[in-house]
């Protein structure tokens, strides 16, 4: 069945557990009338002047599209900055190619239409901060931590030994 989310009917509110800098606003009208997408999820966004969307990012496992409906924005990638006007399409593919982050440098707010794929989980890198966020747990550890694979297993006759006792 087709949902239609007409204009009239958009709120956009600020995106719970933000701070200073990134209170980007997102239209709650697709959650009020129920959609929930399994694949292929997609939010409206406004971006005020003088925030930034999100820390810069990028995924390992999804894809993302944007699509500027009206305003500006400042795009950081890889590559550098590049203004993005109203009408571009712009495309994240995943890994670290596609890292991104929006600022709105105008005095008016950016709308954009931001879609991207999602197969029941992710991991999202944040370069700037050296962390891993893990979705859809919303886990969030330093990228730096990193243990090898048997760190902490190498006692488990020990621990065998316990659990056998337990179960006497």
């Amino acid at each position: 069945m087709a949902t239609i989310l007409k204009p009239d009917q958009r709120e956009f509110q600020v995106t719970p557990n933000k701070i200073d800098d990134y209170r980007i606003l997102t239209d709650v009208s697709r959650v009020r009338q129920g959609i929930n997408p399994e694949n292929l999820n997609f939010d409206l966004r406004q971006l005020n002047p003088g925030l930034y969307s999100t820390p810069y990012h990028f995924h390992r496992y999804a894809e993302e599209l944007f699509l500027i409906i009206s305003g500006s924005a400042t795009l950081r990638t890889p590559g550098g900055l590049e203004i993005v006007n109203s009408g571009d399409l712009i495309f994240f593919e995943k890994g670290e190619t596609g890292a991104h982050q929006l600022y709105n440098h105008t005095a008016e707010p950016c709308i954009y239409l931001d879609i991207r794929t999602y197969i029941g989980y992710d991991i999202a890198e944040y370069p700037d901060s050296d962390k891993i966020l893990i979705a859809p747990t919303y886990e969030i550890f330093r990228k730096n931590s990193q243990s090898a694979y048997f760190d902490g297993e190498t006692n488990i006759k020990d621990k065998w030994k316990q659990i056998e006792n337990k179960n006497i």
